[in-house]
């Protein structure tokens, strides 16, 4: 069974920090401690298969070029996030509907929008029952500790 392991994106970018960083690879933008974390999980459980779901520019490769300071989210719809059409074409794009399970390290808000993008697939939340960042990073330190997925 293939599985694709889905993270946040975060509102703390490396432009936060280094205001002239200028592009960056998707994996270095997102610096808050929750998304670094899920970073670290999905590099751990699955090295080759995980992405980022930005609410500006959807579902980015780790190696994906961001190419400055945005400020969109999915919880704030004056934003204008990408919607779920736009992450549907992005999906079969960029070939993420070959994978039969779908794992979001996220709360609620992400996880229904993914289940809503991969409605025919599998998609497992283990995160989503736990409220607050605290409880979710604390399950994810240990499994990554462990060495044992919370899938």
């Amino acid at each position: 069974m293939k599985t694709l392991c889905i993270v946040p994106c975060g509102k703390r970018k490396i432009w936060d920090k280094y205001p002239n960083k200028g592009p960056t690879k998707a994996r270095y933008v997102y610096i808050g401690a929750f998304a670094k974390k899920c970073r670290e999980y999905a590099e751990k459980f699955c090295p080759n298969s995980w992405v980022i779901l930005s609410a500006k520019h959807g579902f980015l490769f780790p190696d994906d070029i961001v190419p400055g300071p945005y400020n969109v989210s999915f919880n704030d719809k004056k934003t204008n996030p990408i919607s779920i059409e736009e992450l549907k074409a992005q999906a079969h794009m960029k070939g993420l509907y070959r994978y039969d399970r779908i794992i979001v390290l996220a709360g609620r808000n992400y996880a229904e929008i993914v289940k809503k993008v991969f409605s025919n697939k599998e998609v497992v939340t283990p995160l989503s029952k736990y409220k607050g960042l605290g409880y979710m990073m604390q399950k994810l330190n240990e499994a990554i500790r462990r060495g044992v997925p919370l899938h």
